[in-house]
């Protein structure tokens, strides 16, 4: 497979559009270090794969040469807008969707002004390609495919790419365990929300960093459905498919909380 580089990282705005805040500027700084190591394993094009662009009927793809706008966080519009300014590799992206029939799943374009681009994509690109000039493919978290879906899915993509020969960054967006505080809080004091999800993502997290992908595959659907976490891992499997089902060893950029739930900006080591 042609990687470059391989990260997960969370779909939050709050590291972005709070940054002053000190459990969300750690988050940040994680993030940066993401993008440097990004920047260095110099890929041609990254691949992005983000929760919280849903699909229903299709697995979608942008195929739009440049998506430009701002966007307001559904849940977090007092903080501000988030402004975007997305290259997007058609052709690969066109060669994505041609794929995907031999899994047997039916994937659509998606090209015109003022599409509603999310959260998650936007603090990505912005954290990861900012000032860089690489291209993305966009695709969505349809809700009715499942992680072996999504991780057929990465494989196909990360293969696309290597048949037009070009080296990606692979990038799976979403968060860790999904609970988040329900009343306001202080949020210079923010924390997971109870200890035994913040023990159950940290636990997550030291298997990533040892690669033991196997002891990853078995733990991570138990996770997933006692943490709560974002939209069952399938940011993961996206991930893992294109990476061929193995790595190295990964590293933890930063790891904290987003108004509760669990997020982490994690670099696999192929």
């Amino acid at each position: 497979m042609p990687i470059a580089s391989a990260f997960l990282v969370p779909g939050t705005p709050l590291p972005l559009l709070r940054r002053d805040n000190p459990p969300w500027e750690a988050i940040a700084r994680g993030y940066e270090a993401a993008g440097q190591a990004l920047a260095a394993s110099k890929p041609d094009v990254a691949l992005i794969y983000s929760t919280q662009w849903i699909a229903v009927l299709d697995q979608l793809w942008q195929t739009r040469g440049r998506i430009q706008g701002s966007h307001v966080d559904e849940n977090w519009h007092e903080y501000g807008e988030l402004p975007f300014d997305i290259r997007v590799d058609t052709d690969l992206a066109k060669a994505c969707i041609a794929s995907t029939a031999q899994i047997g799943v039916r994937s659509r374009e998606v090209d015109y002004d003022a599409f509603p681009i999310d959260t998650g994509s936007i603090v990505a690109t912005h954290f990861l390609l900012r000032g860089l000039d690489i291209p993305v493919v966009l695709t969505s978290n349809n809700l009715y495919h499942d992680g072996q879906t999504t991780e057929n899915l990465g494989r196909l993509a990360a293969q696309a790419a290597d048949a037009q020969g070009k080296r990606i960054a692979v990038i799976g967006v979403g968060g860790l365990s999904g609970s988040s505080f329900r009343q306001d809080i202080d949020i210079a004091t923010d924390h997971i929300v109870n200890d035994d999800e913040d023990r159950a993502n940290r636990e997550m997290l030291a298997l990533l960093e040892r690669g033991d992908v196997a002891q990853v595959r078995e733990k991570a659907p138990g996770y997933a459905q006692s943490a709560r976490v974002d939209m069952g891992f399938k940011h993961l499997y996206w991930v893992l498919g294109a990476l061929g089902g193995q790595y190295g060893k990964a590293r933890t950029h930063a790891y904290g909380p987003a108004f509760g739930s669990g997020a982490a900006v994690v670099e696999f080591q192929h």
